[in-house]
């Protein structure tokens, strides 16, 4: 069965962003063009970040996919480490407050940023 990669950005049972990927099978199409299930959006938006965006640590409002424009865009979460995303890669955001939960910029979410020479580009698709 043919695959595509899904990177998810999500909050963790102990309340920090992490990554972890899983497979989506593409399961429908031609062999020559795969396609995965149908799935359901209520929406999009286009968002342009200057040369040198950098957001402070937040959480994603609404479980959403996060395509690459043009660009690149780092995520950092709060274990130190990073991902940087370029054109045509893409992630899902999960990383949403834990219910019940009050914000704590040392504990949740995640920062971003424009990292090179060109101004990124991102599309968000919402679920």
């Amino acid at each position: 069965m043919t695959t595509l990669k899904k990177t998810i950005l999500y909050t963790d049972s102990d309340g920090y962003a992490k990554f972890r990927e899983e497979d989506v099978a593409l399961t429908e199409g031609t062999p020559q063009s795969r396609l995965s299930p149908l799935m359901p959006s209520s929406g999009f938006q286009l968002r342009q970040s200057p040369l040198g965006f950098r957001s402070q640590f937040h959480c994603t409002t609404a479980p959403q996919w996060l395509f690459v424009l043009s660009g690149q865009m780092e995520i950092g979460l709060q274990d130190g480490t990073s991902r940087i995303f370029g054109p045509g890669e893409h992630f899902y955001s999960a990383d949403v407050l834990p219910e019940g939960a009050e914000f704590d910029p040392k504990v949740h979410g995640h920062w971003s940023r424009q990292v090179g020479d060109t101004p990124l580009v991102t599309l968000f698709v919402r679920d």
